[in-house]
C-alpha cells in the first residue's frame, strides 16, 4: 500500500496561548483542502522524545519503574526521555538516557522505528532504538524529580507485563511489541 496524498490545512491565524517548558500551547485558525474552516484548534509543542528498548549481554530486557502522576500510579517502562539542544541526534540522547536512568550503556544500537505520540493535537516524534549487549557502566545520573528504580526482566516477563497491561505507556507498549515479534519470528535480528 503506498502513503496517502499529503493534504495539509492552511493556517491563517496562530497564537500561543501558553509558553512553559512542559506546556505549550498554541491556537490556530485553520482552513481545510476543501474550503472548510477550523475557527478553534489547539496544538500540543513538546520536544521530540527517544526511548530504548536496551539488553544485557544474558538477554534480559532493562526495565525501569517510576511514578508517574497524570495517572497517579507506579508503572514500568523502559528508559526514555526527551532529545535536548545539546544531544548532537537522537540516537546520541537515547544514549545519554540510558545511561542517566539506569547505568547501564554500551552495546550494538540500531533504530528501529519512529513514532508519533498523537499527531492530531502534538508536534513531536518518539525516536524508538534498540540496544543489545549493554552492561552496568556506573551509577545513575538522576534528575531532580525522578525517583526510578532499575530491573532487569525475561522476555516472558516483559510478554507478561505487556499482556496484563502493566506498562501502560503506549509509546514503550508499540516498540516492545514490534521488537518482541520481530525478533521472535527472526532471530537473527536481536
Amino acid at each position: 500500500m503506498e502513503n496517502p496524498e499529503n493534504r495539509p490545512w492552511k493556517v491563517l491565524s496562530s497564537r500561543y496561548l501558553v509558553r512553559r517548558p512542559w506546556c505549550t500551547v498554541r491556537l490556530e485558525r485553520l482552513e481545510m483542502p476543501d474550503g472548510r474552516s477550523v475557527p478553534e484548534y489547539y496544538v500540543f509543542e513538546y520536544p521530540d522524545w527517544v526511548n530504548v528498548i536496551a539488553t544485557t549481554r544474558e538477554g534480559r530486557l532493562v526495565l525501569v519503574s517510576q511514578y508517574r502522576h497524570g495517572l497517579g500510579e507506579t508503572a514500568w517502562e523502559i528508559p526514555a526521555g526527551c532529545i535536548e539542544p545539546s544531544d548532537p541526534s537522537p540516537l546520541a540522547a537515547a544514549q545519554r538516557e540510558l545511561r542517566e536512568e539506569t547505568g547501564y550503556g554500551g552495546g550494538r544500537w540500531r533504530q528501529l522505528t519512529v513514532v508519533a505520540p498523537n499527531p492530531a493535537t502534538q508536534n513531536n516524534r518518539t525516536y524508538c532504538f534498540v540496544a543489545e549487549g549493554v552492561e552496568r557502566l556506573g551509577d545513575q545520573q538522576l534528575d531532580a524529580t525522578e525517583q526510578i528504580e532499575v530491573r532487569t526482566a525475561s522476555r516472558d516477563e516483559v510478554l507478561d507485563l505487556l499482556h496484563t497491561d502493566r506498562i501502560r505507556q503506549a509509546l514503550m507498549a508499540a516498540p516492545l511489541w514490534r521488537y518482541l515479534y520481530e525478533t521472535e519470528k527472526h532471530p537473527d535480528r536481536s
